[in-house]
C-alpha cells in the first residue's frame, strides 16, 4: 500500500494549502555605510549559509587583482562561489577607463545569467552602490533585475550612498555607522 498527499489546486473553491507547500520567497537586503570595511559582517552570513548546504554566489564589482574575471569563479567551499572583475586592480574612484567599464558590463551581465539559472539561494552583491554611483551599472537595470530574478533567491547588496529605489525596495536595510564617545 503506497499513502499519498493530495494537494488541492488554489483554483478549486474552499482550497486552503499547507504552509509547508508554498514556495519561499527571497529576501532584499541592503547593508550601507560610510566607511567601506563592513564586508567582514556579509560575509560572515554568506560562509554560514554556504557551510549550511546552501548555495552562494559573492560578486564583487569593484575588487580585481588575481586574475579571475567571471569566467574563473574562486570556490570557498562546495557550496560559495566568488567572483570579481577581470581587472589588474580596484576601482577606487568613478573615472574608470573603458576596459574597466567593459569589465564591470561583463561580470554585471554574468552574474544576471547566472541568478536567472535559479543555482544559487544566496546572492550578494559588494560595492553595487559604488558601481551605480560610478555610472557603470544603471541603477534601472538593477531594479529591473531586483523584480524578475527568481522569487526563491536572497538578494544583499552592499555599499554606501545606496540609492533611494533600492532602500524602498528592500525588506531589510542594516546602516553601520560609527560612533565615537567622548
Amino acid at each position: 500500500m503506497v499513502s499519498q498527499l493530495r494537494v488541492a489546486a488554489q483554483s478549486e473553491p474552499g482550497s486552503r494549502v499547507h504552509p509547508l507547500f508554498q514556495s519561499i520567497e527571497g529576501t532584499i537586503q541592503v547593508f550601507t555605510s560610510a566607511h567601506r570595511n563592513f564586508f567582514t559582517n556579509v560575509m560572515v552570513q554568506a560562509l554560514r549559509t554556504a557551510g549550511q548546504g546552501t548555495p552562494v554566489l559573492v560578486v564583487q564589482f569593484l575588487k580585481g587583482g588575481i586574475h579571475q574575471g567571471p569566467t574563473q569563479p574562486m570556490q570557498l567551499g562546495q557550496n560559495l562561489d566568488w567572483l570579481r572583475c577581470g581587472l589588474p586592480g580596484c576601482i577606487q574612484q568613478g573615472d574608470v577607463d573603458a576596459a574597466a567599464a567593459a569589465a564591470i558590463t561583463e561580470l554585471w551581465d554574468h552574474t544576471q545569467a547566472l541568478v536567472m539559472q535559479e543555482r544559487y539561494t544566496l546572492v550578494v552583491l559588494d560595492e553595487l552602490s559604488l558601481a551605480i554611483k560610478f555610472g557603470l551599472i544603471a541603477e534601472a537595470a538593477v531594479l529591473e533585475f531586483l523584480r524578475d530574478r527568481p522569487s526563491q533567491v536572497d538578494v544583499v547588496l552592499t555599499g554606501p550612498e545606496m540609492p533611494t529605489a533600492i532602500l524602498e525596495m528592500a525588506d531589510q536595510v542594516t546602516q553601520l555607522r560609527r560612533n565615537f564617545l567622548i
